[in-house]
């Protein structure tokens, strides 16, 4: 015999079992699909030319960031980073480099790139 009535909805007693999975996720910052279009053609690219082999996102509270390795097992040799908080001030994307050195930072993710996108040139 059960002790849940015929009106009751069953699903709501183990909905009261798992509480933390009503709880939301909290605010995460992300590269939009445009940001990440552009990165991972960049990183597509370098990995045609050896240079890359390897990649991480990694979305925080506070910023976003897109790690790329020469080798998996490395510390990563780009780091590029979206971090809102910088938006009105010397602009919320930034290149960092392994030693931690901020190669470029800017307001428009194209132009921060310029710094390891290496276009060929006529000279």
């Amino acid at each position: 015999m059960s002790l849940i009535s015929e009106d009751t909805d069953p699903s709501g007693s183990r909905a009261a079992a798992r509480p933390a999975a009503a709880i939301p996720q909290p605010n995460r910052v992300t590269f939009n699909r445009l940001e990440l279009n552009r990165i991972l053609n960049l990183y597509g690219r370098m990995v045609a030319d050896g240079e890359w082999r390897d990649y991480a996102i990694d979305f925080l509270k506070d910023r976003a960031v897109f790690s790329v390795f020469r080798r998996a097992s490395e510390m990563p040799i780009y780091r590029i980073e979206k971090d809102p908080r910088l938006a009105r001030k010397q602009g919320m994307y930034s290149v960092i480099s392994a030693t931690g050195l901020i190669l470029r930072r800017g307001h428009e993710l194209e132009r921060v790139l310029f710094v390891i996108d290496r276009k060929l040139s006529v000279v």
